[in-house]
This record gives structure tokens, sequence and C-alpha cells, in this order.
């Protein structure tokens, strides 16, 4: 149902790789997210939350770089130690916290000087305008829906994106204590659709801002179109809300391998929530961006 559109829409649908690193550890985390191109004029969409990762990876750095500074002063002095977990303190940083960010926009342009973002105020969606490329290196752009009447429950609609980081070029560099790209390895991941149907509309203060699908977005999915069987954009993928369905058991005996056992299980109905197409285009407008219709 969804092959010719899948082709069709995989053609603007890019991903965004990153590589990851906590503090204490030289470990590396990839990460995947999903943006798409909404004209020839390398301006995409993604969700928020996506962008304000983007945003900070500068000033995420940083302030790590600060503490590296403040650390190497603080080695010299015999309270080397005392004076390192007040430094921790000062800078924020334990095992959870994120001390780099490196990220990749595969197929998007083929170089860029600036990216400027721009955050939507109240819902899960930014645009992203690469500025200083020479050439796109997507193929084409997204048609928006022009009747949204046409969204109602019951609508089989699909998502594209790309929620499984099987890129391998990276590493920790032990010379200069950071992580960065290479170019050995795997360097693309597979994009994945999943389809559904469309549950509910999602209300905002004064008008429909989501679409509630029956399947859930998976990670990396995030910022990812949601189409129809013509390609035609219906909204955005977002997030995955988890509906307490109240089927619980407590402590039931079963079998288990021929072996009795006692289990507990709390099930939830794990769904797909979107930005609705209107406030998409809404968005864009309000920039000046330039899109179709259809």
């Amino acid at each position: 149902m969804f092959v010719d559109a899948i082709e069709r829409v995989d053609s603007f649908t890019r991903s965004l790789h990153s590589i990851i690193r906590f503090y204490g550890h030289d470990d590396i985390v990839p990460g995947t997210a999903t943006l798409f191109f909404v004209n020839q004029e390398a301006c995409a969409i993604t969700c928020r939350h996506v962008a304000e990762l983007i945003a900070q990876s500068d000033s995420i750095y940083h302030n790590y770089r600060e503490f590296q500074g403040a650390r190497r002063d603080a080695l010299r002095d015999k309270n080397a130690t005392h004076l390192i977990s007040k430094l921790e303190v000062k800078y924020k940083l334990d095992i959870n916290t994120i001390i780099r960010i490196r990220n990749n926009f595969v197929g998007c342009v083929d170089q860029f000087q600036r990216l400027n973002i721009d955050l939507h105020p109240s819902e899960d969606l930014a645009l992203l305008r690469f500025e200083g490329y020479n050439r796109i290196l997507y193929r084409s752009h997204a048609t928006f829906l022009g009747d949204t009447g046409r969204i109602k429950p019951g609508r089989t609609l699909c998502r594209l994106g790309y929620p499984f980081p099987e890129f391998t070029n990276f590493r920790y560099n032990p010379a200069v204590d950071d992580i960065e790209w290479t170019t050995i390895g795997r360097l693309v991941s597979p994009s994945f659709p999943i389809d559904g149907i469309v549950t509910r509309l999602t209300a905002g203060k004064n008008s429909i801002v989501g679409i509630e699908m029956s399947t859930p977005g998976l990670r990396g999915q995030s910022g990812g179109p949601l189409f129809d069987a013509n390609g035609v954009i219906y909204g955005m993928q977002s997030a995955t809300n988890h509906l307490h369905l109240g089927f619980d058991i407590e402590n039931h005996e079963v079998l288990v391998n021929g072996r009795r056992s006692r289990v507990s299980n709390y099930p939830f109905l794990n769904v797909g929530r979107c930005v609705h197409v209107d406030v998409i285009k809404a968005f864009l407008r309000e920039k000046g961006v330039k899109f179709e219709e259809a």
C-alpha cells in the first residue's frame, strides 16, 4: 500500500546521526533522529526536542572545556581530589551528564557554514535552515495536505524515520580526549517505516494540534513525516504516549518452560503522537518559508 509513497518520501527524508559522550566515560553512545525538507532551499523541519539538543551542542562542550581547564589547575594542588569534587558540582557534572555531542546531517547538503534554528513556541516542532551550502543532496521536497478535513479516525497513514543507529564511523581519540567522526565503518543507517490508523485528534487551546496513531513512533523516528499512500504529508512524528489499559495482573501463577512461576504485568498501549499538518503550515508561513500543498 505504501511502497511507492515510501520511495517518494524517502527522497526528502534524512537522518541526523549523533554521537554522545558522558562524563567519566570514554564510551560513545550513537543516536539518530529524523528531519525532512519542505522546499529546494535547504529548509527542513524536525522536532523541537531534537533541535534543542543540536542548539545546545556547543554550550555543552564549552562547559566541559572550562571544567578541564580548571581541573588542570586543581591537579597541581595537594588537595586536588577535594578541589575536583567541588569543580564537578560547580560545572554540574556527574556520570549522567552529557559532555560532548557531535552531529552529522546525512545526505542533506554538501556543506554549510551556519544552521539557523527556529523553535515553535508551544508544539514539538522546529525549523532548520542551512546556509552557506553549494548544493543540496536530497532529491525532492514535501507536499503538504491542503484539505485537512480528510484527517479522521480510521484513516491509514505511514511514518518514515531512522530509529536504529547502525552507523559505526566514529571513535574516541585518546590523544585529544575527544570523540570524532571517521571515514572508516558504516556511514549510514537504514530508514524504517511504520504504519497505523488515526485514532484521535488532539486539541490545543483553540485548534487541533496533534494526531494520535494506533502504533508507536520509534526512537529516532522523531521528526519524520506522517503521510498517506500518495506521499502527501499529514504531520510529523513527535513522541509516543503510553496508555494504561488497566488489565493488570499481580502475583499470578503461570507455567513458564514447564515450571510454575508467579508473575505481575501492567500492560500499556503505546500510541504515536504527531504534530498536525496545520500547525506545520502555519509555522512555515509565519517564518516566510515556501512550501507546496496538494
